[in-house]
């Protein structure tokens, strides 16, 4: 199999399912910024290693593939698409919501903003959150009315905060009983 297909050498690219649109259309537009989205939780994963945060960065990595087949599909052509693995469900979005809600008690209340850097992996989860908001701000521009890809995006920049502060947390108390 060739990577390269040279279909899109005259400027467009095509859609799942059928079609083809320039390569400027704000639909690729909001796939390349989910894209680098995808990518940036990928790096912050990476940083993590093994455990806990590396289980759930997968779980919403996985999530994002649906999101991109979803944008990445024509309207007429939504009809064809499967719940979960081609389309955002309100499940996936309850699954996130229950990802902020279970992080949450884990580190204390905020009392001041939070200034991104503490430790390697939450200022990766922090740079990740701005993509995805990025990403959420293109979605606006396809006009996605009738999908619950951006509430899932919004959902996720709270998730991927909320890790960044759970993080955090883990790191001051690994530091501190590492000093005792």
């Amino acid at each position: 199999m060739k990577i390269y297909t040279r279909k899109g050498d005259d400027g467009t690219t095509g859609l799942l399912y059928g079609g083809r649109v320039p390569k400027t259309s704000p639909v690729i537009g909001a796939n390349g910024d989910i894209d680098e989205a995808q990518a940036a939780l990928g790096v912050a994963r990476a940083a993590a290693g093994p455990g806990r945060l590396d289980a759930m960065l997968v779980g919403v990595e996985r999530d994002l593939y649906a999101l991109m087949a979803e944008v990445a599909t024509a309207p007429a052509n939504r009809h064809k698409l499967t719940p979960g693995a081609s389309l955002v469900t309100a499940e996936m979005v309850a699954a996130i919501e229950a990802l902020i809600d279970e992080l949450t008690p884990e580190f204390p209340p905020l009392t001041d903003f939070s200034i991104p850097g503490q430790d390697p992996v939450s200022a990766q989860l922090d740079l990740a959150r701005t993509v995805v908001r990025r990403a959420e701000r293109s979605l606006q521009a396809v006009g996605m009315t009738d999908s619950l890809a951006p509430a899932y995006l919004n959902r996720l920049s709270d998730l991927v905060w909320t890790m960044a502060r759970w993080q955090e947390h883990g790191e001051t108390l690994r530091a501190r009983d590492a000093g005792a």
